[in-house]
């Protein structure tokens, strides 16, 4: 039996580009602030008082994964959770003067580890790979069962 080429895997491939990305974030962003936890704090920015279930569809964690996000951006003082008015059963989610002062912070590192990066392709080659990039992630998203638990 031959060895395959992972070359040509796609999940080998999506494997690699995420400790690229692990480790750039780590360096050129934050060691304190995780890429999930700048996406909650982003979604909060563009959508204040989102209630937790909500954010994380906006930022594709499931629901045990988004309350552990919430749970330590709120111990870090970057989240503040208010009962909502019309269901105290939901909390709603708003940035801290913490959290926007991290956010802006951090959204101007992204963008220079963004460029760093995607660095080897050119502008048209960027724009083509994050297209495919959202398809195949949409894509995959469809296939979750709906519980959350990707079984």
């Amino acid at each position: 039996m031959r060895a395959v080429d992972l070359s040509t895997h796609p999940g080998h491939l999506a494997r690699r580009l995420q400790q690229a990305h692990h480790l750039l974030w780590n360096t050129t962003v934050s060691e304190e602030i995780t890429s999930p936890q700048f996406a909650v704090l982003n979604a909060l920015t563009a959508e204040p008082g989102l209630d937790q279930r909500t954010v994380g569809e906006r930022v594709g964690l499931d629901r045990s994964t988004v309350a552990e996000v919430v749970a330590r951006l709120v111990r870090r003082g970057l989240l503040d959770k208010i009962r909502a008015p019309q269901d105290g059963r939901r909390s709603l989610l708003r940035l801290t003067d913490e959290g926007v002062r991290t956010h802006t912070r951090l959204a101007r590192r992204t963008a220079g580890m963004n460029q760093l990066f995607l660095g080897p392709l050119s502008a048209d080659e960027r724009t083509v790979l994050l297209d495919l990039m959202r398809r195949v992630a949409e894509s995959a998203e469809n296939l979750r069962v709906p519980d959350g638990s990707g079984r």
